[in-house]
């Protein structure tokens, strides 16, 4: 880096380089298990990452990013980003070079090859966690990165991909994520039966999202507001006043973890099995059901709200 920052290499003009390939592959699923390490694009998810790497360097933590490749462009419309990137391997390249290397048609000037995380569940739980998504068999990268970005959102500590899952690393995935892959924990590949043991060890209750199921969220959410203020009229809810009304019904106010399932066919039979109850989010009009990324967005808000209020 020189003294504004900028990288002070030559300038990564073949666009057929071995290097260039190599990023590349990182678009390939077999290159990112072998490597370790995956591609951010654009100037939102390079920030967020970069942003996630100073975090953890400050905190003695393990490297998120391990280098970015920009257009001189890129660098003079959005210079913070090389201000982040200090400490940072940061080399120029041509429009044609980045092109070559990106999943994207555009990448818009800048992508940064990324450190997998290695999070595991045991660390999450012995945080202290309270709110957690688990993905069993979400197969969509979409769906997968809108139910992650939900999580973050809603101030989950942590999202879990069971080993039936998609690869929350897939270049998909990652821009779907909006950045929000860097701001909590992901643990990927988890065996889904150990999963749920160490859950209800750390004392977690697990719930699963079922469009069939026999508890309804609102009433959930009804019964929370009137323990927090005392009444179902202060509450502004239709829940009953007594208390005990929410005998043998979970506490969205407690240490939670969220089950979702596969898009097409929602959680298995042993899946709901597993979880302490079944949670349906009701519908008013004439849907059928909500997708995955939608139902996921709903339950976690309502434990956050139960949780934060």
């Amino acid at each position: 880096m020189n003294l504004e920052g900028r990288p002070q290499a030559p300038l990564m003009s073949n666009p057929r380089a071995d290097r260039v390939r190599d990023v590349a592959k990182l678009a390939g699923r077999s290159s990112r298990l072998k490597s370790g390490r995956f591609l951010a694009e654009g100037p939102q998810a390079v920030r967020e990452a970069l942003s996630a790497h100073r975090a953890a360097a400050a905190d003695g933590g393990s490297a998120v990013v391990h280098e970015v490749y920009a257009t001189e462009a890129c660098l003079d419309r959005l210079p913070e980003l090389a201000d982040l990137a200090r400490g940072v391997t940061l080399r120029l390249a041509t429009d044609e070079v980045l092109a070559a290397m990106a999943d994207t048609v555009s990448p818009q000037g800048i992508l940064a090859v990324c450190n997998v995380s290695t999070a595991t569940l045991e660390e999450v739980l012995a945080s202290g966690a309270r709110l957690v998504a688990v993905l069993c068999e979400v197969r969509d990268p979409g769906n997968a990165g809108t139910v992650l970005r939900a999580a973050d959102s809603a101030g989950a500590d942590a999202v879990v991909l069971t080993a039936s899952s998609v690869d929350i690393y897939n270049p998909k995935a990652v821009r779907s994520t909006a950045g929000s892959l860097f701001h909590l924990p992901v643990v990927t590949g988890a065996d889904f039966t150990s999963v749920i043991d160490a859950l209800h060890a750390a004392g977690v209750t697990v719930l699963a999202a079922d469009g069939y199921g026999n508890v309804n969220l609102d009433r959930l959410q009804d019964l929370s507001a009137v323990r927090r203020f005392g009444s179902a009229t202060a509450a502004g809810g239709s829940g009953a006043d007594n208390a005990s009304d929410d005998t043998g019904l979970p506490r969205l106010e407690e240490a939670t973890a969220w089950l979702f399932g596969n898009e097409a066919q929602g959680l298995s039979d042993a899946e709901l099995a597993a979880a302490d109850h079944r949670v349906a989010v009701p519908l008013y009009g004439r849907a059928e059901s909500l997708n995955v990324g939608t139902a996921a967005t709903v339950c976690l808000y309502a434990s956050a709200r139960a949780q934060n209020g």
